[in-house]
C-alpha cells in the first residue's frame, strides 16, 4: 500500500462525504465512518483511524470536512482521551486493545479521565501511594487519586499504581486502563475557586482490574507514563488555535470597543503581551511540525509553560482595564461542567480559572526542572532518593 498524498486524501474525503452526507446523516455514525475510512488521525496506522499518511496533512482532512459542514467530534469535552489516552495506547497497547479503546475514544462515545496526581504525591508524582497488588489474573486496587478532570462523566480512566515498594520509585509503578464504573470507584466533586468543580477526587476500593488491561510491562509504568505526560503538555501548550485566539482574544476585543478605558501603561503592556501570545502560537505551530518526524519530546513543557504564565498575565490585564467592571463575578453556582471554556465566560472567571495552569499538566516548578535539564542541558538537581526502595522513603 502507498502512502496517500494530499490529493488521494482529498479523494477519500469526498467519498466520505458523498457515501455520508453530514445533514442526512447521524452525527455519531458520521464520525463513526470517518473513522473507518482513516480519516480520523491520517498518522495513525490502518484500520486505526488513519492510513500511515504523514501528520502534516491531517490539516487538508480537516478544512474539507469543515468546508462541508461535516460534524467534529468535540474535542475540547474528550481531550483526555485524544491527547493523552489515545498516544499511549496506541504506544503501549496491545492490538486487541487498540481495537477496542481508540474507536470509541475518537468518536467520543467514551469519555476518558487520568488518575496520575495523588495527595501526598502532586509534583513528585513518581512517589505515589496507590497499590496495584496482584490477584491471579487480576490486580487489586487500592488508593486515591486527585485533580482529576472529567471524573464524574468518564467511563474509562488511565491510572498508575504501585506494584512493587521494594523497588525506587520510578521502578515501580505499572500503568492500567480501570473501569470507572466497576465497584469500589467512587468520584467526588471538587469545588473550585470559580464555584464549579471540573476537577475530583476518586477513592478506589479494592477496584479488580484484569491483567488484559495493563499498558506495558509490570513495573515499567513510568516509561508508560511518561509518553502521556508529554503528550498532555504538548495537547495543552501547543493547541492549534489563530491569530489573536485564546486568552488575548477578549483583552484585544475589548481594547478596540472601549477606548475610554485606555491608559498608557495599559497599552504597553497589552502589546507586549500580544507579541508574546502570537510569538506562542507560532511557536505551537512549529512544535505540531516537529511532531510529524517523531515522537513529542520535553520542548512541550516548554509550550506548558509559556501557556500559564501567559494566559495569567493576560487575565489580570484584563480585569485592571475593565476596573470596577473586572471585579464583578456572574455566576457562583456550583456546577460539575463537561469542559473548561476561557473564551465564552466573562473576565472574573478567566482570572479565576488561570490560576490553575501553573498546576494542571505539571506545576511550573517541574516544569522548569525539565526544561532546564532535558532542552539546555544544566546539571541535573541532586537527589538523595534516586536508589533507595519506595517503602523506605520518608513520608
Amino acid at each position: 500500500m502507498t502512502t496517500p498524498d494530499a490529493d488521494e486524501l482529498r479523494r477519500r474525503t469526498q467519498d466520505l462525504l458523498a457515501a455520508h452526507p453530514p445533514a442526512a446523516t447521524d452525527r455519531t455514525e458520521f464520525l463513526k465512518a470517518r473513522f473507518d475510512a482513516g480519516l480520523a488521525w491520517v498518522h495513525y496506522p490502518a484500520g486505526l483511524g488513519g492510513l500511515d499518511a504523514p501528520r502534516s496533512l491531517q490539516p487538508v482532512v480537516d478544512a474539507a470536512l469543515a468546508a462541508a459542514g461535516a460534524p467534529d467530534n468535540d474535542p475540547r469535552r474528550i481531550g483526555i482521551g485524544l491527547g493523552m489516552a489515545a498516544p499511549t495506547i496506541l504506544g503501549y497497547g496491545t492490538d486487541e486493545q487498540k481495537r477496542r479503546f481508540l474507536r470509541p475514544l475518537w468518536v467520543g462515545e467514551e469519555v476518558w479521565c487520568q488518575l496520575f496526581s495523588e495527595p501526598g504525591a502532586g509534583s513528585d508524582l513518581a512517589a505515589l501511594g496507590t497499590r496495584a497488588v496482584r490477584d491471579g489474573e487480576d490486580w487489586v486496587v487500592d488508593g486515591q487519586k486527585v485533580w482529576t478532570s472529567s471524573a464524574h462523566l468518564a467511563r474509562w480512566a488511565i491510572l498508575i499504581a504501585r506494584t512493587d515498594p521494594d523497588q525506587p520509585k520510578h521502578r515501580g509503578i505499572s500503568y492500567f486502563i480501570c473501569d470507572m464504573t466497576d465497584p469500589g470507584v467512587e468520584v467526588r466533586p471538587l469545588r473550585q475557586i470559580t464555584g464549579e468543580a471540573e476537577f475530583n477526587e476518586v477513592f478506589l476500593t479494592g477496584v479488580c482490574i484484569p491483567d488484559s488491561r495493563r499498558l506495558g510491562p509490570v513495573g515499567e509504568g513510568w516509561k508508560v507514563a511518561r509518553t502521556t505526560l508529554m503528550n498532555e503538555r504538548v495537547s495543552i501548550g501547543g493547541a492549534r488555535i489563530p491569530r489573536e485566539g485564546g486568552m488575548i482574544g477578549p483583552v484585544a476585543r475589548t481594547w478596540r470597543a472601549r477606548p475610554e478605558l485606555r491608559t498608557h501603561d495599559l497599552h504597553q503592556r497589552l502589546l507586549t503581551l500580544w507579541v508574546e501570545a502570537e510569538v506562542a502560537r507560532l511557536t505551537g505551530t512549529r512544535l505540531r511540525q516537529q511532531l510529524v518526524a517523531g515522537q513529542p519530546g520535553p520542548e512541550g513543557s516548554g509550550m506548558k509553560l509559556a501557556f500559564a504564565r501567559l494566559n495569567q498575565e493576560i487575565s489580570g490585564l484584563e480585569v485592571e482595564l475593565l476596573g470596577e467592571e473586572g471585579l464583578l463575578y456572574s455566576d457562583w453556582t456550583m456546577r460539575r461542567p463537561e469542559l473548561v471554556d476561557f473564551t465564552g465566560r466573562d473576565a472574573g472567571y478567566r482570572y479565576l480559572r488561570s490560576k490553575g495552569n501553573s498546576i494542571e499538566g505539571g506545576t511550573s516548578e517541574v516544569l522548569l526542572n525539565i526544561v532546564a535539564e532535558r532542552v539546555l542541558g544544566l546539571p541535573v538537581e541532586p537527589r538523595n532518593d534516586k536508589d533507595v526502595a519506595w517503602k523506605d522513603l520518608a513520608r
